[in-house]
């Protein structure tokens, strides 16, 4: 009976190691990314875009991007070396509105419930994706292990409002009132869930955050963004790992070296 016993269970071990080579069968296109096996196909009639990695990390643990999905890939590509899978969906004109957030709930829900995703994603904030990722973790703090922010947009009234030290954006500004569906400027600049204003859940969940920025930035004033979410999310007790680019504006982004950022959303992992 023993025998039988340990056979059993090292098939099921077997079988178990099996699935995790052979990975996820996702639906669309399929193409080359970077060596990488890269799916389109469609969640809630938007684009969404899977690299898989040859060998799935046990839990199979994921990255997604806020936007600019494949600038700077040099995280993402020793990231699926480790096994994590990297996911973008692309909603690029409604700067992390309400709107935007339901639409990650549903490929969210689709990815952890259909595919077996980890339930706690690794989020990446490239300038306005902080808008994106800020907004959704906030509004899902129990289902995010970490945030890598890099020149993030944490406060519209700085970009794209240009309310502050920046040059703002004219045309963005005006999609930022009409996509989040504010009557008027006023009633965007009195608003009150920007990521800066909101960042409790974050903190009590225990997420935490890596921001990376240039201190010349004139176009998303770290001071106005990364400043101010460092200040109060330390008040609340949160954990924030900042580094700075002297002399760096808006780009480059990223690191010379990303092993910093890799390491980060690895430590993570099993928060």
């Amino acid at each position: 009976m023993n025998n039988l016993l340990s056979v059993i269970k090292s098939f099921l071990i077997l079988s178990c190691l099996s699935a995790c080579v052979q990975g996820i069968d996702f639906p669309g296109d399929k193409s080359d990314w970077h060596g990488f096996t890269r799916f389109d196909f469609q969640v809630n009639n938007k684009s969404v875009v899977v690299v898989a990695p040859p060998r799935p990390a046990g839990g199979f643990p994921w990255v997604w991007h806020g936007e600019f999905f494949g600038h700077k890939p040099n995280p993402d590509i020793a990231l699926l070396k480790k096994g994590y899978h990297i996911v973008y969906m692309k909603v690029p004109g409604l700067l992390g509105a309400p709107v935007a957030v339901k639409h990650w709930n549903a490929l969210y829900a689709e990815l952890t419930s259909n595919y077996g995703l980890a339930p706690k994603v690794a989020l990446v904030g490239l300038s306005r994706g902080g808008l994106y990722c800020m907004n959704w973790a906030i509004a899902n703090p129990t289902q995010v292990s970490c945030i890598y922010n890099d020149a993030a947009v944490c406060d519209f009234k700085s970009w794209p409002g240009g309310k502050g030290k920046g040059k703002g954006a004219d045309s963005e500004w005006k999609r930022v009132i009409r996509v989040y569906e504010f009557e008027s400027e006023q009633e965007a600049m009195d608003y009150k869930g920007n990521p800066v204003d909101n960042l409790k859940p974050l903190a009590d969940a225990g997420v935490p955050l890596l921001h990376v920025f240039g201190d010349a930035d004139q176009v998303v004033p770290w001071e106005e963004n990364t400043g101010v979410v460092a200040t109060r999310y330390r008040a609340l007790g949160g954990s924030i790992q900042l580094i700075r680019k002297s002399g760096v504006g808006h780009h480059p982004h990223g690191l010379k070296d990303s092993t910093p950022i890799v390491e980060f959303i690895l430590k993570a992992k099993f928060r």
